[in-house]
């Protein structure tokens, strides 16, 4: 029993973060010139979006889970 609740605040906390936040976020480096020594790069973020239903879901089920454990 005490694994379902244990699961159930995992979930619930996962699902706040992803409604507070709304997509993770992180940083890439890329290559634009490479001519002998001479090397020229960039930052280039990108999101991956969370849906705001995924986070609904997982603190509802999150829910659930805590009262059945």
């Amino acid at each position: 029993m005490k694994q379902l609740m244990l699961i159930g605040l995992i979930l619930i906390v996962f699902g706040t973060g992803a409604l507070v936040y709304k997509g993770i976020t992180y940083t890439t480096r890329q290559k634009i010139i490479n001519i002998g020594s001479i090397e020229a790069s960039t930052d280039i973020r990108k999101t991956i979006p969370l849906s705001p239903v995924l986070g609904g879901l997982s603190i509802a089920s999150g829910i659930e889970l805590v009262i059945i454990g």
